[in-house]
């Protein structure tokens, strides 16, 4: 039987200051309902940077009141006549940064007919502050119910706790996808810049897709320790190590950025390249990146690129590497009712590597890893 006696409440944020843990919690109303949505009764939600953007306004206007959170997973309590994906009320499922795309709506659309739904030209509808087609308004997951089109609802597979899943459905796939794409594996030398969150999940991924060598880059060696114990080789500190650039000259064959600085060296990121390399930015600075001399990437042949998420089908795929490679993402789990705090810690860059909220009510056995 379903059931609909629940309500739609969350932290809110009202202004800017909302990043500076003065969200509230309140009533919302989500989209209105159609036949292919699910409810889904949150058990936890990863906090991510896109949280502190949003929040403060810093990638344009936001659309307040907002709830934010795209990291979401939870339970199936209500379920539309054509959802999609053969939900049912009790799956354990997620919710990740887009919860919807044009989808032929409007006529074809080169990106959703390939599956790439998160490069939709049409409409990319994100999780929380973006508008629905029927006009409804997208809250996220730092509350206790989410509704979503199914399209973009994934099952979480056996073998992974819903609160190491939570932060795989953005912070992972933003680093996996790019990784998967150029062909980090057997063969390949990866370069992870920055170890946060996302950086965190880019060596975890690197090393589950069997890249014959993973470098962490970043400016000191207050990290080294970690990075080695999730799996990197090696660790270059910019700010320790004089001439690390000319020392570790033509050594990856991919970088994965994950700086969030318009000041970084970025030329001095592309002499690490070889010839033919790729470097993938998928941090976003909120004043752009550095100035770029053309003539090191002309010399090398290097290709400059940049990453968005991944649709649905990647998710799954990525997911289930997770659960086959048993990936264990370092999270630190917090109380839904200490979501100002998470947030000022996030930006204060306490978190090893991310952080997790969860529902006490909602949470439950959930918890636990499926299977065990």
């Amino acid at each position: 039987m379903t059931t609909t006696n629940y309500k739609f409440e969350g932290w809110l944020g009202y202004d800017p200051s909302a990043a500076e843990g003065n969200m509230k919690w309140g009533e919302f109303e989500p989209k209105p309902r159609e036949e292919d949505d699910v409810d889904v009764k949150i058990s936890h939600c990863g906090v991510c940077g896109s949280d502190l953007h949003t929040l403060r306004s810093g990638w344009g206007p936001t659309n307040y009141p907002c709830c934010v959170g795209h990291e979401i997973v939870g339970t199936v309590v209500r379920v539309g006549s054509k959802a999609e994906g053969g939900l049912k009320i009790g799956d354990r499922v997620g919710i990740g940064a887009q919860s919807d795309s044009c989808r032929g709506r409007k006529g074809p659309c080169e990106a959703c007919a390939s599956g790439m739904e998160n490069y939709c030209p049409v409409k990319h509808i994100g999780t929380y502050n973006s508008k629905y087609f029927n006009g409804g308004k997208s809250y996220g997951g730092y509350a206790l119910y989410h509704r979503s089109p199914s399209h973009f609802v994934v099952k979480i597979p056996d073998g992974i706790s819903s609160a190491d899943a939570a932060p795989m459905l953005c912070g992972g796939i933003t680093t996996y996808s790019p990784l998967k794409l150029h062909g980090a594996g057997p063969g390949k030398r990866v370069g992870i810049i920055g170890l946060g969150g996302l950086g965190h999940f880019g060596v975890l991924w690197a090393k589950a897709l069997k890249a014959d060598k993973v470098v962490v880059i970043s400016r000191t060696s207050a990290k080294k320790e970690d990075a080695l114990k999730m799996g990197a080789d090696d660790f270059i500190a910019t700010a320790e190590e004089p001439n690390w650039a000319h020392k570790h000259a033509s050594t990856l064959d991919i970088i994965i950025c994950t700086a969030s600085s318009s000041d970084m060296p970025l030329m001095k990121y592309l002499s690490l390249l070889r010839f033919d390399g790729t470097f993938v930015q998928v941090g976003a600075p909120e004043d752009g990146l550095p100035t770029i001399q053309q003539f090191p990437l002309m010399f090398k042949r290097l290709k400059i690129t940049a990453s968005l998420i991944g649709p649905p089908s990647e998710i799954r795929e990525m997911l289930q590497l997770a659960a086959d490679e048993k990936v264990k993402p370092w999270i630190q789990e917090i109380p839904m009712k200490d979501a100002n705090k998470a947030i000022v810690d996030m930006e204060a860059g306490k978190p090893r590597y991310r952080y997790v909220l969860f529902n006490e009510k909602h949470a439950g056995g959930s918890q636990l890893r499926a299977g065990l």
